[in-house]
């Protein structure tokens, strides 16, 4: 059978997946991450699609496309632009933006607060707790529906909570709790 025939099943064109929010809950998001995720789409409609199409046109023009590397990548790279591009704008349309700001000067925890506690071994760690789509373990973000963060959510400074973890629970202690100041909220 001829390869033109066969439908292609690749692993990467497959819908992505949105992450899980528990029942009855709303795609939180901060101002800044909200803007964050509208600028990556607004670039991947008016610039990198654009840009993608192009190659891939002049590509097709060069005649045969099952061995032009230009052609193929070009489609590949198409079709996660245009995944990319529908999962943005179906997180775009559920987010639910809060702005913590609202919270600058508490000792209270709620969304978008930095929260620096210390664990039972004495271990001290900073998280700031942000939406599902813009926190960043790396830089020591977390997501909201993350165990600590639930656990963390509504403790005040001094309060000691409970993290169940898989090797068992885990007493957290809140030491700080720091929020954005209104002004510094708006970048």
């Amino acid at each position: 059978m001829s390869k033109a025939f066969t439908k292609e099943t690749d692993a990467d064109d497959e819908e992505l997946a949105l992450p899980p929010l528990p029942a009855g809950s709303k795609n939180y998001i901060t101002p800044g991450g909200y803007a964050r995720l509208r600028a990556e789409l607004l670039d991947l409609i008016d610039n990198e699609r654009p840009k993608v199409v192009e190659i891939v046109h002049w590509a097709a023009s060069n005649g045969d496309r099952s061995e032009n590397g230009d052609y193929l990548y070009g489609k590949k790279r198409l079709r996660e632009i245009d995944r990319r591009i529908r999962f943005l704008t179906k997180r775009l349309e559920i987010a639910e933006m809060t702005d913590p700001s609202v919270h600058h000067g508490e000792d209270q925890v709620f969304f978008g607060a930095t929260v620096s506690y210390v664990d039972g071994n004495g271990t001290e760690r900073t998280v700031t707790i942000l939406g599902i789509d813009e926190a960043d373990t790396a830089l020591g973000q977390i997501s909201w529906i993350s165990p600590a963060a639930r656990a963390l959510l509504k403790a005040r400074v001094g309060d000691e909570v409970n993290l169940v973890t898989p090797q068992g629970v885990q007493v957290l202690e809140v030491l700080r709790v720091d929020y954005p100041a209104p002004d510094a909220a708006a970048h």
